[in-house]
Formats: C-alpha cells, sequence, structure tokens
C-alpha cells in the first residue's frame, strides 16, 4: 500500500525526473521529445487565490451560530474582542505562511513544512490524520450545512428529512469531486462566483446593522463587558471556536506550484483576504448585535434568519439560499486545496503512488481528489462526525503551531534560502506560542476528547514505521501490498502519467492496448510488467516503451519487483535485456 520514504526531489516546486527539462528521450533521434510535459498547470491568479482563502474560510458558521465566542466569553464586548484578536492572531499566521510559501515553492501546506523542518515522521503523521479522519469528517460536516439549507426554502413549514438531507449532501460532495476532477480552470471560475455571493451575503447583514447603528439602536452595547463570567477554562474554547472561525488562510500554500508568480500573488491574496474576512467578520457581530440580544443569539438556530426576519420580511428566505451557497463553496475550496497535500505526499512516497498521478489531459491529480470520495461518504452516513473533529480540533492547532515554529528553526537552520518575503521573527513567535498555548490550555479543560484525539494522532506514529521504514515485511504482507496497489481496474486504458513525464507518442498514448505479440504469449496483466520495468534507467525506459508502444504509466510503477520477468519476456523484446547488480537493463 505504500513504499519507502524517498528523499525530496525538488525545493522549487517542479518535480521533474529524467532529463533536466522534464522530458523523456525519443528513440530514433535522441533528442527531446517535443510533446509537452504533464504537470500541474500555474493556472491560480491573484484573484483566484483570493477567491480560495476567501471562499474556504467564510463557511456556515457566522451566518448559523457564530455564538461558540459569545457563550465562553459571557459578554458582548469580550465576544467581540476575541473576534477581533483572533482575525489577527489568523492574520499573523497567514504571514508566516506567506515567508514559507515564497521560500519553499512545493505544494503541500503544512506536510511539505514540516518535512523541510523536522523530517518525515511528523510530516507522515500530519498527512495520516488529515486524509484518514480530519478532511472527510470536515468535508462531511460542511456538506450536511449546505444539504440542510439548499433544501430549506421546501420545507418552510415541518422538519426536513435527515435521510433526503444526506442524499442531498452526497450529489454535493460528488458534484464537488468531480468539478476538481474535470477542471482546474473551471474549479477556480466556481470558487470565485461562489466568493462574490458569499461577500453579498455579508454585505446584506452589515448594510441593514450600519442603518441600525445610525438610528440609535445602541441598547445591546450598552455595559458591553457586563456579566462576563469568562474563566481560564473558558477562554481557551472561545478562542477555539474564533479561530476555527477564521481557518482557511493557509489553503493558498497547498497549491503554491500551480500560483502564478507566487513570490509576489501569496502574500498579496493572503494580506487582502484576511483583512477582508476580519472587518466582515467583527461588523457581521456588531450588526446582529444591533437587532439581536445576547440572550436571544445564543437561543437561536439561525442567527442570520432570526436577524433577516426581524429587519427584511420575506426577503428572509433568501438567507438559506446563500448559506448553502457559502458551503458550497467551502466544499470545493477545501478539496481543491487538500487533495494537493495528498498529491504531494504520495510524490514523496509517504502515500501510495497512484495519489502523485496527473491526467494527461485535463491536467488535475485527479486520483488525489477521488480519494476523498469514499472516505467522506463512510463519515457521512456511518460516522460521528462533531465528535471526531472535537477529538482532533486540536491536533489542527498542533501542526500549525509547530509549521510555525519550523519557520523559527529555519531561520538558524538554513540563514541562506532566499527568502523574498520575510515577516519580523516576533509574529511567528508569537503565533506559534498562542497555538501550542491553547492545546495545552484544552488538554486542561477537556482532557477527555483532546486526549482520544491525541491517541488517534499517535497512531501515525506505528503506521509509519509499519508502511514506510520496515523493509523485511512478510512475503504475504507484501503480496497484500502489491494486489492493492495492481488492482484490476482496466490498466490497459489507464490515463495518467507521472508529473513531469512527456508522454510517449501521441496523446493517446496511455490508451494503447497490448501488442499481439504479447496476448498471443498470454500476457495480458499489464501490472506484471509494471513490477520489472522499475530498475530501468529513463531514458532506456522510454526506448524500451517506445519500441513496446506500452502505456506511460508504467513509468509509474511500483517497487522494483522481479528481474526476472524480463528475461521470461525476453523473445518480446528486439533489444537484448540483461540483470545486473544494480538492476535490470536493456542494451
Amino acid at each position: 500500500m505504500f513504499r519507502k520514504a524517498a528523499v525530496p526531489t525538488v525545493s522549487n516546486g517542479s518535480y521533474l525526473q529524467g532529463q533536466a527539462d522534464g522530458k523523456l528521450s525519443s528513440l530514433d533521434s535522441g533528442q527531446p521529445a517535443q510533446e509537452e510535459k504533464v504537470v500541474l498547470k500555474k493556472k491560480v491568479t491573484l484573484l483566484r487565490g483570493i477567491s480560495i482563502i476567501i471562499g474556504t474560510i467564510i463557511g456556515a458558521g457566522i451566518f448559523i451560530s457564530p455564538k461558540g465566542i459569545l457563550k465562553n466569553t459571557g459578554s458582548v464586548g469580550m465576544s467581540l474582542t476575541v473576534w477581533t484578536v483572533c482575525g489577527i492572531l489568523s492574520l499573523f499566521g497567514a504571514l508566516c505562511y506567506a515567508e514559507l510559501g515564497t521560500c519553499i515553492k512545493k505544494s503541500g501546506g503544512h506536510y511539505t513544512y514540516i518535512l523541510e523542518a523536522f523530517g518525515p515522521l511528523p510530516a507522515f503523521v500530519r498527512v495520516w490524520v488529515e486524509l484518514l479522519i480530519i478532511r472527510p469528517a470536515a468535508t462531511a460536516v460542511i456538506s450536511l450545512a449546505f444539504g440542510r439549507y439548499i433544501l430549506e426554502p421546501f420545507f418552510m413549514q415541518c422538519e426536513i428529512p435527515e435521510l433526503a438531507i444526506k442524499l442531498i449532501t452526497a450529489v454535493g460532495i460528488t458534484l464537488v469531486m468531480v468539478l476538481n476532477s474535470t477542471s482546474v480552470s473551471w474549479s477556480a471560475r466556481i470558487q470565485i462566483f461562489l466568493t462574490f455571493c458569499k461577500l453579498v451575503a455579508i454585505l446584506i447583514i452589515i448594510v441593514p446593522g450600519v442603518i441600525q447603528l445610525i438610528k440609535g439602536e445602541t441598547q445591546h452595547f450598552k455595559n458591553a463587558f457586563a456579566g462576563n463570567d469568562a474563566s481560564v477554562m473558558g477562554l481557551p474554547l472561545a478562542f477555539y471556536s474564533g479561530m476555527y472561525a477564521y481557518s482557511g488562510w493557509f489553503y493558498l500554500n497547498f497549491v503554491t506550484e500551480e500560483v502564478e508568480n507566487p513570490e509576489k500573488n501569496i502574500p498579496l491574496a493572503i494580506c487582502i483576504s484576511m483583512i477582508i474576512v476580519t472587518v466582515g467578520y467583527v461588523l457581521t457581530n456588531v450588526a446582529y448585535f444591533t437587532t439581536i440580544s445576547a440572550g436571544e443569539l445564543l437561543l437561536s438556530k439561525a442567527v442570520a434568519v432570526t436577524f433577516a426576519e426581524r429587519l427584511m420580511g420575506d426577503f428572509s428566505l433568501a438567507v438559506p439560499v446563500f448559506v448553502a451557497l457559502s458551503c458550497f463553496g467551502s466544499m470545493n475550496g477545501g478539496v481543491f486545496a487538500v487533495s494537493r497535500m495528498f498529491f504531494v505526499a504520495s510524490r514523496e512516497g509517504h502515500l501510495p503512488e497512484i495519489l502523485s498521478m496527473i491526467h494527461v489531459r485535463k491536467h488535475t491529480p485527479l486520483p488525489a481528489v477521488i480519494v476523498l470520495h469514499p472516505l467522506t461518504m463512510i463519515m457521512l452516513f456511518n460516522g460521528d462526525l462533531y465528535s471526531l473533529l472535537n477529538f482532533l480540533s486540536f491536533a489542527r492547532w498542533l501542526f500549525i503551531g509547530l509549521v510555525v515554529a519550523g519557520l523559527i528553526y529555519l531561520r538558524y537552520k538554513r540563514p541562506d534560502m532566499p527568502r523574498p518575503f520575510k515577516v519580523p521573527l516576533f509574529i511567528p513567535a508569537l503565533f506559534s506560542f498562542t497555538c501550542l498555548f491553547m492545546v495545552a490550555l484544552s488538554l486542561y479543560s477537556d482532557p477527555v476528547n483532546t486526549g482520544i484525539g491525541f491517541a488517534i494522532t499517535l497512531t501515525g506514529i506505528p503506521a509509519y514505521y509499519l508502511f514506510i521504514v520496515w523493509d523485511n515485511k512478510p512475503k504475504w504482507f507484501r503480496k497484500l501490498l502489491v494486489a492493492w496497489k495492481c488492482c484490476r481496474t482496466g490498466r490497459e486504458r489507464w490515463p495518467f502519467l507521472p508529473p513531469g513525464r512527456g508522454t510517449l507518442h501521441h496523446k493517446h498514448s496511455a490508451q494503447r492496448r497490448l501488442p499481439i505479440a504479447w496476448r498471443r504469449k498470454g500476457i495480458n496483466k499489464m501490472k506484471l510488467l509494471a513490477a520489472a520495468l522499475r530498475p530501468i534507467a529513463p531514458s532506456r525506459t522510454a526506448k524500451l516503451l517506445g519500441r513496446l508502444q506500452l502505456p506511460g504509466w508504467c513509468l509509474l510503477s511500483s517497487s522494483a519487483g522481479p528481474n526476472l520477468l524480463l528475461l521470461a519476456l525476453q523473445p518480446c523484446f528486439s533489444s537484448k535485456i540483461s540483470i545486473h547488480s544494480s538492476g535490470a537493463g536493456c542494451s
């Protein structure tokens, strides 16, 4: 299922093998192939980067239930203070990620930066928990909100059936997966549109709130800090709620390799997005308190709906539609970004290598996107989503704090690293201390749930040594992993190439079937050859595949495999094959 961890092959975000330009030698001329190499294209502009960040941060929480902070602070004034402080802290963290994104030009976000600073074990633990639990559960939660509020206008007088919510949610998840698998450009365009819808929805709340303030509706702001019963136990939970509401500022760093001019666009996109979101969040909460008291806000099931009903009358019917669009945007942005983390982790050898394949025509990491679909569906229909998120909410901030601490470590470990964008040292120090302090207080205030989450996270350590480090696996275990890799899904028509590889013949070469001579000899399993071709040098592999007209995905085959298979296939080759101590070769 997994293979031994590889040494990181790039530091500038381009994963190329073979020749320096990422293309393979042709068979006859010996010149580089003329066809375009298969890589993820740089299609994320400044506007698209802003839409990814804003569209992922603003979900359903600010419209439905922004009461976690108020509940744990106990007063209007303190809740607005925490909203503002969390926005500033998130901006500090985003600036730290802007520096990391401009000096380490690789996609992957948290995973890549932990790998560069602290090595493969903590990086593997991070992607392990993200893939198996955090991302599927988080996607399922935001998707459930989408399903509920897209159906809200049709069930105004009765309760929405849970089965209907889950079915619509499943359709929404599938639509997001298909969209991200089909086209990066269309996914980005839809994200821009959905981000515009979110900002319009926030303005629909802010503008009437400002009008209320002008009219003198300030009764709920009198003695704003009165009744404050916040404690050491409650403040960490309030900051958790606030930081969770702002979470999403790091997603642009997951797609660094696809950002145009990252040295300029990543810092600009992060700063513009965080200023817009922070101002929007604070003003939205101020607008709520112009019409709704603190007690009414805590009792409301959908704060934006209650606010709209009091000030806008029938127009409040539009609020569920805007909430559903907001949730869909968060789903789309999250899947778009996190799939690149899995893509990079596979490229580094920490996940099954099929996840590092790129579609040769669509230029999307389709397997890395699709892998989320079954896991999310399992969470949706069978998992206790909110408990899982409570268990693992601390893990996200633990690793984010570790990433920012890694920035400080890299300042001393690699002082000569180019840093086009550099933040003052007190910013990463303050942010990493805040994250780690919140994690420590959560262990004190909620030891059971946090302890369970900590135990789940630690399962990544034995998994790392079992799948990545351990070489002398039993024969039955190796066969099981090979069977997993070589699943029988019509490999003869598999339209993928590894990143940086050139297509061998024409754009449909990956779909060619085996030659007649091979079929006559009963060699009808592409997986057998894939295991044997791995040890051959890239240039000779290109010549070999050119003679045999094999699909290019063979270049992405699994571990070394049985070299004797090449000798058994000798009659099928026009060149002589020999076995050397360093592996198989042809001449």
